[in-house]
């Protein structure tokens, strides 16, 4: 009884932010005539309005957000043609992206080096996971398995730090950058949905950080069977 209460606990922590991000971002994606423009228009008024003007707004097939590689703002089709708040606070949050890596705010730089370094370790710590059996089985040199072990722990905990380190960088995004921007272009009335919204922006990567230590968890059971 204790394990499925712990197990339903599990799913309801790892699943519950991300199941209510999406309920928000549907809830205010509604069409709204009084808005002059699009989330994409919007994005490219704010990186004209700081500066920016090497950021590109582009369409995206897998999800909202800045990519300092390319400095480009890119938005789902949602976001980038229409006009409701989801599609507002969304452009606002990832120009807010595109203002730390204009400004070098640091925790963002951190960010970008431990994405870099972590795209290598995970590769070779999942490799190194899969080939414990097959290297305790030819060698029996059971220290040898260990090392492997304990090397594939640290490549795949790197994903776990990266996690770690992007929930500041996107709480600043949403509250220190996006909701002062918005709160001159919105009314009042909207500026509470914008916070919820911003709010459900964050939690995305909560919910990815979550799922991260569940897969780092996941291959420890693997292992100890």
């Amino acid at each position: 009884m204790f394990i499925v209460i712990f197990l339903l606990l599990l799913v309801a922590i790892i699943f519950g932010p991300q199941l209510w991000a999406k309920q928000i971002l549907n809830k205010y994606s509604r069409h709204r005539k009084d808005f002059p423009g699009t989330g994409g228009e919007f994005a490219q008024h704010l990186l004209t309005q700081f500066e920016m003007h090497d950021v590109k707004v582009e369409i995206s097939e897998t999800g909202d957000h800045y990519d300092p590689i390319t400095k480009t703002v890119r938005l789902i089709r949602p976001n980038l043609e229409g006009k409701s708040l989801t599609a507002v606070a969304t452009a606002a949050h990832e120009v807010g992206h595109a203002i730390q890596d204009h400004i070098n705010y640091q925790p963002f730089q951190a960010r970008i080096r431990l994405v870099k370094i972590a795209q290598i370790t995970e590769k070779i710590g999942a490799g190194l996971m899969m080939m414990i059996p097959i290297v305790a089985i030819f060698t029996r040199i059971p220290a040898l398995g260990i090392l492997m072990f304990l090397g594939g722990l640290m490549s795949l905990g790197t994903s776990v730090i990266v996690h770690l380190v992007t929930l500041p960088v996107e709480w600043d995004a949403s509250f220190k950058r996006a909701l002062p921007i918005l709160a001159e272009y919105i009314s009042k009335r909207d500026q509470s949905a914008s916070r919820k919204i911003l709010t459900a922006c964050a939690l995305t990567y909560v919910a990815s950080s979550l799922t991260s230590l569940l897969n780092l968890w996941r291959w420890l059971a693997i292992l100890r069977r």
